[in-house]
């Protein structure tokens, strides 16, 4: 860009006379002038003294240069040098004397520039940040002069008589001259540029250099301590008050207003390809009418009935709470005998119908916990029992006033707390019940309601203890009194009765909005990978709840929009991970983890093919007891974070804390959003959280408050999981060579199909009373080819680490590749376990290691497909389930060998 101002009124240097300029040199006769010049000179004054340094800097007279460098100082007639000897310019034999050695200056390229050098000197002196006192070299840095005579005759004369004629001189530097030493020290150094150069181009350095140039710029170490200490309880306590501030369940108006404020504080974050992703499922809702539970006298009429509802803890700015309701309930208005089955499990029913009491066409009553903790399986139990309706409620003896103090000062359940939840029955079919195998996108067809095996055939209600204690005193002196351990703590019951078909006849009404074609609302957000891009490592938490949802999920929510937030301040200072990161906020995870699983069935193939990790978080902090599930392949990476991270409460490390109570990366079952990924697309998962045990558990009092003042005061423990999730992330997607435990999923593989074999041989349900003939000496056989395929592997990235070791840090393109296809293989392993056949009548679940028990869908159960086959008793398909597993196994064993 040119100058901004009008140059031709800038003053000009006054131009000394001839006589002036030989008399005084180069400046005026008039010494005070130039003083007051140097002391205010102007612009002019700079640009023209510039000008003039520089034609004094080319040596067109050397009569007055030393030979080191300085400037003459003396004013001298412009010359004009000319192949002519009889020039006009160059009539007297001094000016020819000085012609001929300019001449001479010119062949040989010696141009002084030795101030220059000298200014340039300085500058990098200061480039380099710290002072030096480099030498002053004598010699000038030019090539020795080779000449070579031609056209000479033998007697030396020209062959022109006297005429000279264009000669070229050679003359080989004399052994030990300043001339040969510049010379080799001159090819030294061509050919270190050279062999640089091909450093630069062997190595992945100008592959990667778009991605990578600023990220090589960061230390990994201080990024690990700038994310460890950037985490912020002030910003996660503000995200959690946000999201708590009213009722959002899937679907709603609530939810979608979050799903927008997710989505701009991605885009606030600096997150990359922020999109949202809409799914269209099967959802039910409760009406203000539609819901009762009442005892009904001799004419058919109610005398009395449940409140049902909590009491109002949101306030005004809340909105209106939740109705008390089971997502993916059956609708119904049904009437029959209460009969009271404890926990609900299929041994209590069995214990029923054992007794002599008939429970067909009944209403149950259950609680909460227990030998079933599924509540969806509750129901189904009930349902195949033959009752015609199913209430659970929350017992004191469980999760109440027995156990500790009550929300809103305590853990535990008041006595009007009401836990909703679903019953679709997540360990049978997960995602959408109507397109179990297939994204639920609004084109998509679709089962019918009555069609599908994920959804319960009679209908249920939660309830409070306030409401059960008036069920359960209506019970006294019908059936039989409880087995012993079936009592629960509900005050004022007195006897315990199981009741019968005489029992007082209970209505259960559930009438609901239902919508097959219900749009959810899915965000995500990534920060793009510089080597390998398309590996992803995702970090997900759903965001609809059945409530405020302070503890589930909205404590993963607040610790996972924080770690976005700083590695979109990463992202903006130019670090860029080796692989790509991506936020997931899930929605209608609560209906049976709808979002995440819709997700995973639309990017079934380039999920297997790419995701390398996912992190879970849910209810994430409810306490402070660390505690993490997930696949093996975590444990050294694991403990290496946890071993960074100090608890400040305990004044010690949570590696110590958890050496201390033995603690152990527990197995996946169904609970979360982490069934998807690792049990349809075999990437391997990771679920996070600070246990503290009960908490009012999908209730109204799980809100900002409870968790403000009893959950976490001063967000302690919601940070400490904001530094191990940061540090999980920074390891997966930026260390060069995965940080995945191999050899622990060899051992971890091992004890599981040892804990397999004593099942079979001790377990009523698999024994079948002594006939199970099952052999696992094959699946103990793929254990041992896997053990010894990973000791193979490893020895591989002990070969890589010593080769950039001893290339100091350098890592060629081929070497590079390598490490990549190393990567990959590992990552793939998990995958490597998918059986395309899936587990017998749950074929969604593909995982031959990880996958919920059919009757505990919250307990892992290692080689699903294995049990389910000898439950059955249908030994033939055991026995080929058994060499089925084994093959996928050994096959996965042969992928990793390199």
């Amino acid at each position: 860009m040119g100058p901004d101002r009008d140059q031709r009124y800038d003053a000009v240097p006054p131009i000394p006379s001839y006589d002036e300029a030989i008399a005084g040199g180069s400046r005026s006769a008039s010494d005070g002038d130039w003083q007051r010049r140097d002391d205010h000179p102007s612009s002019a004054d700079i640009e023209a003294e510039s000008l003039l340094s520089s034609r004094q800097a080319f040596p067109f007279s050397t009569s007055t240069h030393n030979g080191r460098g300085r400037r003459p100082q003396g004013y001298r007639p412009p010359t004009v040098e000319s192949e002519d000897e009889d020039s006009l310019f160059g009539s007297d034999t001094d000016t020819d004397a000085e012609a001929d050695h300019v001449r001479r200056e010119m062949q040989e390229l010696e141009v002084d520039d030795s101030d220059e050098r000298s200014r340039n000197r300085s500058s990098w002196g200061k480039r380099i940040g710290f002072s030096l006192s480099l030498p002053q070299w004598r010699w000038r840095w030019r090539l020795p002069r080779l000449s070579i005579r031609l056209g000479e005759n033998q007697s030396g004369g020209t062959t022109e008589g006297n005429e000279e004629t264009p000669r070229r001189r050679f003359a080989f530097p004399a052994f030990g001259s300043t001339a040969l030493f510049l010379l080799i020290g001159r090819a030294l150094a061509i050919l270190l540029v050279l062999g640089f150069l091909y450093l630069l181009f062997m190595s992945d350095i100008l592959t990667n250099m778009t991605g990578r140039m600023n990220s090589r710029m960061f230390d990994p170490e201080a990024v690990r301590s700038h994310v460890q200490g950037s985490v912020d309880p002030v910003k996660i306590r503000e995200n959690l008050k946000h999201f708590t501030s009213f009722a959002h369940i899937a679907g709603t108006e609530g939810d979608y207003a979050l799903a927008e404020y997710t989505e701009k504080l991605f885009q606030r974050y600096g997150l990359e390809d922020v999109t949202t992703d809409v799914y269209h499922v099967y959802m039910n809702y409760p009406t203000a009418d539609g819901r009762a539970v009442q005892i009904m006298g001799p004419d058919d009429k109610p005398v009395w009935s449940a409140t049902l509802e909590e009491a109002e803890v949101g306030g005004e700015t809340a909105g209106r709470q939740t109705f008390a309701f089971h997502g993916h309930s059956k609708a119904g208005d049904v009437k029959g005998p209460l009969i009271y089955a404890n926990y609900g499990s299929r041994e209590d029913f069995k214990a029923l119908q054992d007794s002599g009491i008939d429970t067909s066409g009944a209403i149950a009553l259950v609680r909460y916990y227990g030998t079933q903790g599924d509540r969806a399986l509750k129901v189904k139990a009930a349902e195949l029992a033959g009752f015609a309706g199913c209430l659970i409620y929350s017992d004191p003896a469980d999760d109440g006033f027995l156990k500790g103090e009550v929300a809103p000062k305590g853990r535990y359940m008041p006595s009007d707390g009401v836990q909703r939840g679903a019953v679709s029955l997540m360990s049978w079919v997960v995602g959408d019940v109507l397109t179990p195998g297939w994204a639920s996108k609004e084109e998509e067809p679709r089962m019918r309601v009555d069609q599908t095996q994920g959804l319960v055939k009679i209908p249920s209600l939660p309830l409070a203890w306030r409401d059960a204690v008036v069920l359960l005193k209506h019970l006294k002196g019908f059936g039989q009194r409880v087995p012993q351990g079936w009592e629960g703590g509900v005050p004022d019951v007195g006897e315990w009765w199981t009741g019968d078909h005489t029992s007082p006849i209970v209505r259960l009404k559930n009438e609901q909005d239902e919508n097959t074609k219900q749009p959810i609302w899915n965000v995500y957000g990534r920060i793009k990978g510089a080597e390998q891009r398309e590996k992803r490592v995702i970090i997900g938490n759903h965001r609809d709840s059945w409530a405020f949802g302070a503890a589930d999920p909205h404590s993963g929510t607040a610790v996972m929009l924080e770690i976005a937030r700083i590695f979109g301040d990463l992202l903006a200072r130019g670090w860029r991970p080796l692989r790509t990161i991506e936020f997931m906020s899930w929605d209608g995870e609560e209906y049976n983890l709808i979002g995440s699983t819709e997700y995973v069935e639309q990017n079934e193939q380039s999920l297997r093919d790419d995701a390398v990790a996912y992190i879970n978080l849910d209810t994430a902090v409810t306490g402070d007891t660390f505690r993490a599930a997930g696949s093996p392949v975590f444990r050294k990476l694991l403990l290496q974070v946890l071993n960074r991270v100090g608890d400040p409460n305990y004044n010690t490390t949570l590696r110590d804390l958890w050496d201390r109570r033995q603690g152990q990366l527990d197995g996946l079952g169904a609970g979360s959003d982490y069934v998807a990924f690792q049990d349809i697309v075999g990437t391997s998962s990771l679920d996070l959280s600070f246990d503290g045990g009960r908490f009012p558990y999908h209730s109204s009092y799980d809100n900002f408050e409870w968790m403000d003042t009893v959950g976490d005061p001063g967000f302690v423990y919601h940070t400490l999981l904001g530094q191990i999730l940061g540090l999980l992330i920074l390891e997966l997607a930026d260390r060069p060579v995965l940080p995945f435990d191999m050899p622990a999923y060899a051992d971890s593989l091992s004890h599981w199909i040892d804990d397999l074999e004593s099942w079979n041989k001790n377990d009523k349900d698999a024994n079948h009373g002594g006939t199970n003939p099952i052999d696992f000496s094959l699946l103990k056989t793929a254990s041992n080819n896997v053990a010894m395929s990973v000791r193979e592997f490893e020895k591989w990235e002990v070969s890589w680490e010593n080769n950039v070791v001893a290339a100091s840090g350098w890592e060629p393109a081929g070497l590079g590749k390598k490490r990549a296809e190393y990567n990959s293989r590992m990552a793939l392993f998990e995958t490597d376990l998918l059986d395309s056949v899936g587990v017998p009548n749950r074929t969604q679940f593909k995982h031959v290691v990880f996958g919920p028990q059919l009757w505990s869908g919250y307990d892992e159960a290692f080689f699903p497909s294995i049990r389910d086959t000898i439950v059955s008793g249908n030994w033939t398909l055991a026995k080929e389930t058994v060499d089925r597993v084994a093959g996928v196994i050994m096959k996965a064993a042969a992928n990793l060998v390199i």
